[in-house]
């Protein structure tokens, strides 16, 4: 049974709000997937029936910038465009591919590690040049803690230089987007949209760039594998995890779904 759909016959708007950009909400979602809104790239931009309802971008200075220094601390990268397939510079493939085809860190979360794989495979495209374009974010990853915290203090830095946000969803990444924006700025415009109050809202979430979207709606939910953070502002804990199907489970419960 689809349970979204359920809801949604219900007469309730339900939307996606993700770090992911829309291209890889569909590497791993249904390709017929139908919901009322998609935030996306933590709030950069928000869609609705596919359409952009709120576009941010970062300057090109900026990504060149970061990839620049994120290249000098060896940390791996993704600069995602606002539209198009995600990229790389060609030289720096190796050191890129080098860390993603060692066996994966007991601390690297598996679902970060498999797309990271996916990634390196078949997802990046590798370019001699990063072209002038709106980009929504750039995503970054170490398989090392301190590393990330090293490279997250330097980003900290080159705020002082240019003002831009960063987010982070597990303690071996970091994203880069534009300053003022996250989860809460895209769910605000989705529910100005349908005429929606933040109070009869509930949002389910379990990382730190979940934050932001708790404090703005009225009634979060913790999965059970959420950060600590996170759970201390909820109003209730999922019973199982992401990887027990937490969420489903939850909705089924919550609205009386027949299993």
């Amino acid at each position: 049974m689809d349970v979204i759909q359920v809801i949604r016959e219900k007469g309730i708007r339900v939307f996606i709000v993700t770090g992911r950009s829309l291209n890889e909400i569909y590497d791993s979602a249904p390709k017929d997937l139908e919901l009322d809104g998609f935030v996306t790239a933590n709030g950069m931009i928000t869609y609705v029936e596919e359409k952009k309802l709120v576009e941010h971008s970062l300057s090109t200075d900026l990504v060149q910038n970061v990839i620049l220094s994120a290249r000098e601390h060896g940390i791996y990268y993704e600069v995602h465009p606002n539209d198009g397939q995600r990229l790389s510079l060609k030289q720096d493939q190796s050191y890129m591919k080098d860390m993603i085809e060692k066996d994966k860190p007991e601390e690297v979360g598996i679902n970060e590690w498999l797309e990271r794989e996916a990634a390196i495979a078949e997802d990046i495209a590798w370019v001699e040049k990063i072209p002038e374009q709106k980009y929504a974010k750039i995503y970054c990853f170490s398989t090392e803690h301190k590393q990330m915290d090293a490279w997250i203090q330097e980003l900290e830095r080159m705020k002082k230089e240019e003002d831009f946000t960063t987010s982070s969803s597990s303690y071996h990444n970091v994203e880069v987007m534009v300053a003022g924006v996250n989860k809460a700025t895209g769910i605000k415009a989705l529910l100005e949209l349908y005429n929606i109050a933040p109070e009869d809202t509930m949002a389910i979430g379990d990382s730190n760039n979940d934050l932001p979207m708790m404090r703005y709606i009225g009634y979060p939910v913790a999965m059970k594998n959420g950060t600590d953070q996170v759970k201390e502002i909820v109003k209730e804990i999922t019973a199982f995890t992401n990887e027990e199907d937490g969420v489903r489970k939850y909705l089924q419960e919550y609205f009386s779904i027949n299993k």
